[in-house]
C-alpha cells in the first residue's frame, strides 16, 4: 500500500466557519467574513495541489464537548464547498480545552482511518493527567495535554479487522509568551512552557513504546505541530534535549526509533532552514 501523507497547520481554521458550522465563502457581505472565506478558498487550493491520501490537520475547526458541532462535520462541509474529492472522509478525536482541534481528512477509497484512543488508566489516556520527571530530579511533576493527541488506526477499506499502521497527530505546547512581562518572569514562563512541551512529548513517546512492545513490526507515524526543533536553540542546549528527539526515541532501543522525514537542516545567511 502506497499512500501520500501530509500534515498541515491550518492556523485557526475555526475562524473559517460560522458558529453553526457553516463554512464562510468569498461572497460574504461582511468584510471580515469575506476575508476568512478567501483564506478558506486558498487553503482548499493548497490541499488540491498536494492531493494527499491522508491529511493530518492541526488547528482544525472546533468540536464541542456535547458533539453537537464537530471538527469532522465541518471539514466535510468545507470539502463540499470547495469541490474537493468527494471520497475524502473526516475524523476527529477527543475535544481539547481550547478552540484548535486535531483532525484528519482521508480518501475512503484508499484507506480507513478510525479514532482509536487508549483510554485504559494503565496506558495513561491522553485526556487525563500524567506524571513525568522533566528535570531529571527523580521527582515527577503532574501534567495534562492541552490538546489530546489524535490516535488513529489505519486499515484497508473493507478490512477493519487488520490494522496496517497507527498514526498520532499532535499539537504540543507552544513556547510563545504573549504577555508583557519583565525579564525574570519571561525566563520563568519560558522554562515552564519548555518543560510542559517536553512532558507532552514524553507522554506521546510512551504511547509509541507501548505499541512497539505489543507489535515490534508496527508501522507508526507521529506528525503534527511539535513547536520545537532538534538541538538548535538556547533552551534545547540548556536542557540538553529537544521535543523532536524525545519523540524519535531512545538510542539504547534503536529498534524503536522513529526516522525523521525531513532532511538535515542547513545553516544559511538567514539562519537555519
Amino acid at each position: 500500500m502506497q499512500l501520500k501523507i501530509a500534515v498541515y497547520n491550518m492556523q485557526w481554521m475555526k475562524d473559517l466557519f460560522f458558529s453553526d458550522g457553516t463554512p464562510k465563502t468569498v461572497n460574504e457581505p461582511n468584510a471580515d467574513d469575506r476575508k476568512d472565506g478567501e483564506r478558506s478558498a486558498r487553503l482548499a487550493e493548497v490541499v488540491q495541489a498536494i492531493d494527499p491520501d491522508i491529511l493530518g490537520i492541526v488547528e482544525g475547526p472546533n468540536t464541542l464537548a456535547d458533539q453537537t458541532l464537530t471538527a469532522s462535520g465541518q471539514l466535510l462541509a468545507w470539502r463540499d464547498l470547495h469541490g474537493l474529492d468527494p471520497n475524502y472522509e473526516a475524523v476527529h478525536g477527543l475535544p481539547s480545552g481550547g478552540l484548535q482541534e486535531l483532525c484528519a481528512l482521508y480518501r475512503r477509497d484508499k484507506v480507513l482511518l478510525t479514532h482509536d484512543p487508549e483510554l485504559r488508566t494503565s496506558k495513561h489516556p491522553f485526556n487525563k493527567h500524567f506524571l513525568v520527571d522533566t528535570t531529571d530530579s527523580l521527582v515527577k511533576e503532574q501534567y495534562k495535554h492541552y490538546r489530546p493527541p489524535l490516535e488513529l488506526s489505519l486499515h484497508e477499506p473493507g478490512d477493519s479487522g487488520t490494522e496496517r499502521a497507527r498514526i498520532i497527530i499532535a499539537h504540543t505546547k507552544s513556547k510563545g509568551i504573549f504577555d508583557s512581562v519583565d525579564l525574570a518572569r519571561f525566563e520563568q514562563l519560558s522554562e515552564r512552557n519548555r518543560k510542559k512541551l517536553y512532558a507532552e512529548c514524553f507522554s506521546i513517546r510512551e504511547r509509541c513504546n507501548q505499541w512497539f512492545d505489543k507489535n515490534p513490526d508496527l508501522k507508526l507515524l507521529v506528525m503534527g505541530d511539535i513547536n520545537d526543533g532538534f538541538g538548535l536553540d538556547y533552551y534545547e542546549q540548556r536542557f540538553r534535549r529537544s521535543a523532536v528527539e524525545i519523540l524519535m526515541g531512545d538510542v539504547w532501543e534503536p529498534e524503536k526509533i522513529l526516522r525523521h522525514v525531513l532532511p538535515r537542516p542547513k545553516l544559511g545567511k538567514y539562519g537555519w532552514s
